[in-house]
């Protein structure tokens, strides 16, 4: 079935496979507070290289090929400020010596000094990303349409990516990704299993969905909302990119009710700050010596141990959680974890 790749075009920028591991330390100290708690594990792709890694290198290894299939010399991509897919775009582009335009929109309502100088935006910097930030009310589109006209009218060839790499090329990154943590339960013996993980532009939990529908059997996808409060409409649209990468790929097409989108843990926005988020950050470091982000994964995170706290997942049924990396963030939120914004 892994045959179902071979023929787009793919760059190999992640190490592969990532680490995958029991958090026995984390099972214990919520077996202490006094739950039923199942076996849970992790799969680190935050350790998928290229700029201190993250999920959207498994997409960016199919854009990257297309766009080098295609002859550009310019990738333009898009995001928040604070975006690690801009982060791994840049690093990809300039892995595939093309030059990465990173048009970064100021969405979030959190006005933090490290947040607009340090974190992924240094990083950005430091790679000599181009970056062109859209002021707060204005239409991204049009300054994405701009970069890709000067750059076309300078005689180059650009590519867009879009925001997290969500299309049915980038998606195929987590198809072949859920043969790879299905495979690891499996050389477990473990068949009984969710995988947990952060659901925003979409692409990751699409692909997942996608690969497990070429795969025909494993675990279940269970995707957390760190993105979106039109929670009917995102998880739709994800859906219909599960749908669009499974007819890519020439698998049956996913049912409605793969896709299982939890909500309650995206607080007042994306991108703001929760208590349940810098709880669940804080517990993984101090059990796991794990550092999660504050936008996606902490959020995810606090999703998981809400599902294990009020016993909505059977404590025979392994949990698997995908850590789609961030970590740099962090940074940009130092006031949330320094007994400043704490309550």
């Amino acid at each position: 079935m892994l045959d179902a790749f071979a023929r787009f075009p793919r760059a190999p920028l992640a190490h592969l496979p990532t680490p995958f591991s029991e958090m026995k330390r984390l099972r214990a100290a919520l077996q202490a507070e006094g739950h039923l708690v199942p076996r849970l594990f992790i799969k680190r792709d935050d350790c998928t290289g290229l700029a201190d890694g993250g999920n959207k290198t498994r997409k960016l290894e199919f854009l990257i090929g297309e766009a080098l299939a295609q002859g550009a010399d310019t990738i333009v991509t898009t995001g928040a400020l604070q975006s690690n897919h801009a982060r791994q775009t840049a690093a990809a582009a300039i892995t595939a010596g093309i030059r990465p335009v990173l048009v970064l929109l100021d969405m979030v309502p959190y006005q933090g000094r490290a947040y607009r100088h340090s974190g992924n935006l240094l990083l950005d910097d430091i790679m000599g990303a181009e970056v062109r930030i859209v002021p707060q009310g204005a239409n991204p589109a049009v300054f994405i349409k701009g970069a890709i006209d000067e750059i076309s009218a300078a005689d180059g060839k650009p590519f867009f990516v879009p925001t997290g790499g969500s299309n049915a090329t980038g998606s195929l990154g987590y198809a072949a990704a859920y043969f790879e943590i299905a495979d690891a339960l499996d050389a477990l013996g473990i068949a009984n299993a969710r995988i947990i993980h952060g659901s925003s532009s979409g692409g990751t939990q699409a692909g997942l969905v996608a690969g497990a529908a070429l795969r025909g059997r494993g675990p279940a996808v269970h995707g957390i909302n760190v993105y979106r409060g039109d929670h009917a409409a995102m998880k739709a649209g994800i859906l219909s990119l599960a749908r669009a990468t499974a007819e890519a790929l020439g698998a049956p097409s996913p049912a409605d009710e793969a896709v299982i989108l939890e909500e309650g843990f995206l607080g007042r926005g994306y991108g703001m700050p929760t208590a349940a988020m810098i709880e669940a950050v804080e517990l993984i470091a101090r059990n796991e010596g794990i550092l999660l982000d504050p936008v996606y994964t902490g959020k995810a995170m606090a999703g998981l141990l809400a599902l294990i706290r009020t016993r909505s997942t059977p404590p025979e049924e392994a949990l698997v959680f995908l850590h789609t990396g961030g970590m740099p963030g962090l940074f940009a939120y130092e006031e949330e974890f320094t007994g400043n914004a704490k309550g």
